[in-house]
């Protein structure tokens, strides 16, 4: 890292990511980190404090990505709710295939930080129903989609559709059948969704 270079915890996570792709998360350490950044482990923790609290902060940070990108969708009103929803269910797949696909290492690794981090992940599940309760709430104002509870609609949406977003069933994703099933249980939720 250069001197004149300030270390910010955005920079330490990018570091770590690399540190984790390179290394995996058994062995990966905050003097990796730090060496990475060419700065004393002391540094690193003068951010977080504890190894935990910096694989949970790279955890989130991976997860948010996904939120970001559907935060978008959800909140666009100005858009049909059920081509929302289909959009949002469309960019939440191929976000996670994405990830999945483009760098499998880095994927296996942030699977196993996942199931270490169970309140970053919690967050995310509850980050993406609220977009999807958003979704079904306005489809359900706009007399688009029957229902009285957009919460309990959304996450039987979100549990209905877990083959096409949780990791565990990455290695099916490449399926050449995957695309076609997804197509047909979206349209099956939708279906059972109109008013």
């Amino acid at each position: 890292m250069a001197a004149t270079e300030t270390l910010t915890a955005e920079r330490i996570l990018e570091a770590t990511e690399e540190v984790l792709r390179r290394h995996g998360p058994a062995k990966a350490t905050v003097v990796d980190v730090a060496r990475a950044l060419g700065v004393s482990h002391g540094t690193v923790y003068r951010h977080f404090r504890t190894k935990a609290a910096l694989r949970e902060a790279v955890t989130k940070r991976w997860l948010d990505r996904t939120s970001e990108a559907l935060g978008g969708i959800a909140d666009d009103d100005s858009r049909d709710p059920e081509a929302r929803l289909r959009d949002w269910l469309a960019t939440l797949f191929a976000a996670k295939r994405r990830k999945a696909g483009d760098d499998p290492e880095l994927f296996a690794t942030y699977s196993v930080l996942a199931g270490e981090q169970g309140a970053a992940v919690a967050d995310h599940i509850d980050d993406l129903t609220g977009q999807l309760t958003r979704i079904v709430a306005a489809g359900t104002a706009a007399g688009v989609f029957s229902g009285t509870d957009p919460e309990v609609t959304a996450r039987a949406v979100f549990q209905a559709t877990g083959r096409f977003h949780d990791p565990a069933y990455a290695p099916q994703w490449t399926d050449p059948a995957v695309d076609a099933d997804f197509e047909q249980v979206v349209g099956l939720l939708v279906r059972g969704l109109r008013a």
